[in-house]
């Protein structure tokens, strides 16, 4: 018996968020609608800069664990914090959430917890500056194979890729968790990061039980159309997911296909609308669900996240998916 359903391992990063229009973004020379790589000292003149900030734990993949905490499954989260008020601050936070902070502070050094400046537009748009700090540091002493191998479902955040501890950690907590009967799988998590790695991605597709990924995501890796893209895909990886921000999600598994269609909503936040994606459809997964149920159930934890400020669901997400005759 696995002792968790699901267990991520990726950044441990406190989001601030605050609302910004397109002037701001211009004056601060923010690049709308993307994750961007800063600095310390930029980011702290990010921070300074922000108005009505709303504090709160993220990170992609710690993102998806909460939400599949709110639907009751037992996570486990490998990330990597410092021993300051703001790591702290993190692993209490995911702990009162019900997933396990399975990695205690990291006491000494220079590098502090990491931290993302997540600035709103009015149309919902998000756009983050992220300075890692501590959490790019994390490497396979971080990784017990007592917990990635004791994992139903293993979670991958590929934004990790940009160190090489980070992918020799990936590696050995897939191996482990693998080994065990368990199932790895990875997000792409932005198309620049997949432009960084792609070699190592198009490996890991082949390797891995299962892939997310956005549409833009799909074209960089193969340098390709969408359908070319998923058609490569589908021939090399386990399991294929490409999301299409407001059109319909393609799952593909063999010669199993599923098409969800994406109910249109009013956008407040778009912050976390992948990650809770990932938390619908991987509890699909962890339960035995169709492609199409699971793929239903990720487009509708995606649909409540982004009707309020936060990368965290704020309802009973099974209610939700009661209320569709999914449960």
């Amino acid at each position: 018996m696995s002792k968790y359903q699901v267990v991520g391992i990726g950044n441990a990063i406190v989001d601030v968020i605050s609302p910004a229009d397109d002037s701001f973004l211009d004056l601060m020379g923010i690049e709308k609608g993307i994750m961007t790589l800063t600095e310390k000292a930029r980011g702290e003149m990010l921070y300074a800069a922000m108005k009505e900030r709303v504090q709160a734990p993220g990170g992609s993949v710690a993102n998806t664990l909460a939400g599949l905490g709110n639907l009751g499954l037992t996570t486990g989260f490998i990330g990597r914090v410092h021993d300051d008020a703001l790591g702290r601050f993190y692993a209490e936070e995911m702990a009162k959430g019900g997933t396990d902070f399975v990695n205690p502070p990291v006491a000494g050094g220079d590098l502090p917890t990491s931290r993302s400046m997540i600035f709103v537009s009015p149309d919902g748009e998000r756009s983050m500056n992220t300075y890692l700090g501590i959490s790019a540091d994390l490497g396979p002493d971080d990784v017990s194979d007592d917990v990635a191998g004791a994992a139903q479902i293993l979670f991958l955040e590929g934004y990790l890729y940009d160190k090489d501890q980070g992918k020799t950690a990936f590696e050995a907590a897939a191996k482990a968790c693998k080994s065990a009967g368990g199932l790895a799988g990875i997000s792409l998590s932005d198309p620049f990061c997949v432009d960084r790695h792609r070699d190592d991605f198009r490996r890991l597709v082949k390797d891995l039980d299962y892939v997310i990924g956005n549409e833009h995501e799909w074209e960089s890796l193969y340098q390709t159309d969408l359908s070319a893209a998923l058609e490569q895909a589908a021939s090399e990886a386990g399991l294929v997911v490409c999301t299409r921000g407001g059109d319909d999600v393609v799952l593909v598994r063999g010669d199993e296909e599923a098409v969800v269609p994406v109910t249109p909503a009013k956008v407040v936040d778009a912050t976390g609308a992948g990650d809770q994606f990932a938390a619908g459809f991987l509890f699909g997964l962890a339960t035995g669900q169709s492609l199409a149920v699971s793929g239903r159930m990720g487009c509708i934890a995606a649909h409540e996240v982004i009707g309020h400020y936060g990368a965290r669901p704020e309802t009973d997400l099974k209610a939700l998916f009661r209320a569709e005759g999914l449960l």
